[in-house]
C-alpha cells in the first residue's frame, strides 16, 4: 500500500524542536516569526496525528487478518474477510490523502495561492473557456472550504472573461494548485458559431505564493513604481462608475503590470494590486531560482503558451487528460464543476518521483 518517500520520524522530529523554540520566554517579541511558528506546529500536529490514527488502524486491520485466516467457520471466516476488505479500502484512502500531505514540504506550500487566468487567442470562445476555468477552481476551492476572492477581473466584450486574478486562501492552496500552472486546452462544438463546427481553445493559468512581509526576495521601492488611477468600467455601482477607483500599478525595472477595479475603494483596489504585484515578483524569483537548478541538472526549462498541461475534450468524445501525469477521466463535468483531485494528486506523486530520480 505505501508508496511514500517520506520518513514521518523526520517530521516527528521537527514537530518536537519547534515545541522547544515556542516555549523560549522572548517568542512574541517577533510577532510575524511567533505565528509562523505557531502554525507551523499546528500543521505538523495535525499530520503526525493522522499518521498515528493510520498506524493504529492497520495495526487493527492486522488483527482482522489473523482472525479471518485461523477462523474455521466458513461463515465467520466470509464475514471477517468482507470486514477486511472495506478496512483496507479505508485505509488506503487515508494513506493517499496523507502521501498528499506530506508531498507538501515546499518553502511555500503552505501559502495561500493567488490565481490568474489569461484567455488565449480566439475571441469570445477563448474568452468563456477563461471563465469556465474561473468557475472551475471557484467550485474546486468551495469543495475544500477554502476563501476565494477576486481581484481583479477584466470582462469579454460578448461573454466570457480576458483575464482575471483570484486570491484562494487555505492551508496549502499554493502547494495543491501549483500543479495547475501552463496552458489548458478545450476541445467542443461552439455555443457561438452557428454552423455548430468543433473549436480548439486555450487558456493559460498562472499560480503564485501570496508574497509576505517577511519575503526577503521581494523588496519594493516606491520610485520604481509607477501608480495611476482611473474610472472602473462594468458593473459596481455609481460611486466605482463615477470616481477614480481603479489603480494600476507598473513595477518598471520588471515591466510588470497589475491593475485591481473591483472595490469601490480606491486604497483597497491599491491594496489589492500590490498583494498581486509582490506575489508576482515572489514567483518570479522563485522561477529564477528553479531555472538555476534546471541548468545545473541539464534540463530544459520553457514558461508559458508551450507548455500545455491538459485537455479538455467535450467532441467528438468525452475526456479530460493531464499531458504530464497520463491520469485522465471521461468525467468531464465533475471536472468542470471542481472535481480535481485526481490531477492535483497524480502531478504530487509524479514530482515526488521525478525529485527522487534527479538526486540519484
Amino acid at each position: 500500500m505505501c508508496r511514500c518517500d517520506f520518513d514521518i520520524s523526520g517530521q516527528q522530529i521537527r514537530l518536537e524542536k519547534l515545541r522547544e523554540e515556542a516555549q523560549a520566554p522572548n517568542l512574541w517579541d517577533d510577532r510575524n516569526n511567533a505565528q509562523h511558528l505557531m502554525k507551523e506546529i499546528s500543521q505538523l500536529e495535525n499530520l503526525v496525528g493522522k499518521w498515528n490514527v493510520l498506524e493504529s488502524d492497520s495495526i487493527d486491520v492486522q488483527e482482522i487478518a489473523t482472525l479471518a485466516s485461523a477462523e474455521g467457520d466458513e461463515l465467520e471466516q466470509e464475514a471477517l474477510t468482507d470486514d477486511l476488505e472495506v478496512e483496507l479500502s479505508r485505509l488506503e484512502e487515508q494513506f493517499a490523502a496523507l502521501e498528499v500531505q506530506l508531498t507538501l514540504s515546499g518553502e511555500y506550500d503552505n501559502r495561500n495561492a493567488m490565481v490568474s487566468i489569461h484567455a488565449g487567442a480566439g475571441g469570445t470562445e477563448a474568452q468563456d473557456w477563461a471563465e469556465m476555468l474561473l468557475r472551475m477552481y471557484l467550485r474546486w476551492a468551495d469543495n475544500h472550504s477554502f476563501k476565494t476572492e477576486i481581484l481583479a477581473i477584466s470582462s469579454g466584450e460578448e461573454a466570457g472573461i480576458k483575464s482575471v486574478e483570484v486570491r484562494i486562501v487555505g492551508d496549502n492552496s499554493y502547494g495543491l494548485l501549483r500543479s495547475e500552472r501552463g496552458v489548458h486546452r478545450l476541445v467542443r462544438i461552439s455555443p457561438f458559431d452557428s454552423s455548430h463546427s468543433r473549436h480548439t481553445s486555450f487558456a493559460l493559468i498562472e499560480v503564485m505564493p501570496e508574497a509576505s512581509e517577511d519575503d526577503v526576495n521581494v523588496v519594493l521601492n516606491t520610485d520604481d513604481l509607477r501608480i495611476d488611477t482611473y474610472r472602473a468600467s462594468g458593473n459596481g455601482g455609481q460611486n466605482v462608475q463615477k470616481n477614480d477607483t481603479a489603480v494600476r500599478i507598473t513595477h518598471l525595472p520588471t515591466g510588470i503590470v497589475v491593475t485591481c477595479q473591483n472595490e469601490r475603494s480606491q486604497n483597497r483596489n491599491r491594496e489589492s494590486a500590490m498583494l498581486v504585484l509582490e506575489s508576482r515578483l515572489l514567483e518570479r524569483e522563485i522561477e529564477r531560482v528553479e531555472a538555476e537548478r534546471a541548468e545545473i541538472r541539464g534540463e530544459h526549462v520553457e514558461a508559458g503558451w508551450g507548455n500545455q498541461i491538459r485537455s479538455y475534450v467535450l467532441q467528438p468524445y468525452r475526456m479530460v487528460k493531464d499531458l504530464r501525469t497520463d491520469s485522465e477521466t471521461s468525467d468531464t463535468n465533475a471536472v468542470l464543476d471542481g472535481d480535481l483531485d485526481l490531477f492535483i494528486n497524480a502531478y504530487l506523486r509524479h514530482q515526488v518521483g521525478a525529485g527522487a530520480e534527479s538526486s540519484l
